[in-house]
């Protein structure tokens, strides 16, 4: 198989491939979901600040002792600065996750009761938050929709050719032009899943990508099924626990 032609694609073609592909990987990724261990919107909101130059894993690590000794926004906002450093320090750049919660803390109290607000427009004053960080916890925490244009998101994006801009918020707003509003959360999910577990930055499992036939970059990774199997990464990797539900991926035809 070789990688299709996109050079001369209008706007609605690839819109509509872009949709195809979607389509495929919901059906790929039928649990597609946020990797955050939460149970409230604040809890959403601390681990992914912490999720910054770390793995949703690793936090999850972490975030039960955390989420147990800091309950509220106040409680980050008191917080003894070297004990919190101390429980942050697996998740690496301890003592600026450690300052920015605090901060973060510090805010929600003084500005919103200590409540996270729904609302993008505040959320991204928040010391820490950004659009990235706001959608997720818009998305996950209060069923609002958004796109996380994070690295897996954007990499997944360009590579399938449904745009070549770098600037996140540019690829935001482009993307989110080719697909419903209601569906830009799930979209997020099941790209991030694709971009962790399928379409790595340094070597894509393409023999067994579930779009790899609507996508220009095919044969930037491996391309024969059983070698590239065994780069699958997560739940999707030879010998790992499938979750219920999730169809064991099949080489490329």
């Amino acid at each position: 198989m070789k990688p299709i032609d996109v050079s001369a694609e209008s706007d609605l073609a690839r819109t509509r491939r872009a949709r195809k592909m979607f389509r495929a990987l919901r059906e790929q990724f039928p649990h597609a979901h946020c990797e955050l261990d939460f149970r409230t919107p604040l809890e959403l909101l601390v681990a992914t600040i912490l999720s910054a130059q770390t793995t949703d894993v690793g936090v999850n690590k972490v975030t039960p002792t955390l989420f147990a000794r800091y309950p509220d926004a106040a409680a980050y906002a008191a917080a003894d600065r070297e004990e919190l450093e101390e429980l942050l320090r697996p998740t690496g750049f301890y003592r600026a996750k450690a300052k920015s919660v605090m901060t973060l803390g510090q805010a929600l109290v003084e500005r919103f009761d200590g409540q996270v607000p729904p609302r993008l427009e505040d959320l991204v004053t928040l010391p820490g938050v950004g659009r990235k960080t706001a959608f997720v916890v818009l998305g996950d925490a209060f069923g609002l929709p958004g796109l996380t244009v994070d690295t897996h998101f954007g990499r997944v994006v360009r590579r399938a050719g449904w745009t070549d801009l770098e600037d996140p918020v540019k690829v935001e707003h482009a993307i989110g032009e080719m697909f419903p509003r209601k569906e830009w959360t799930q979209l997020s999910h099941v790209l991030i899943f694709e971009g962790r577990r399928i379409c790595h930055a340094k070597r894509p499992a393409c023999g067994v990508c579930p779009i790899a036939r609507w996508c220009p970059s095919y044969g930037a990774g491996e391309t024969d099924p059983d070698k590239a199997r065994k780069l699958l990464k997560f739940e999707l990797a030879p010998g790992a626990e499938r979750p219920e539900g999730v169809p064991e991926p099949a080489a490329v035809l």
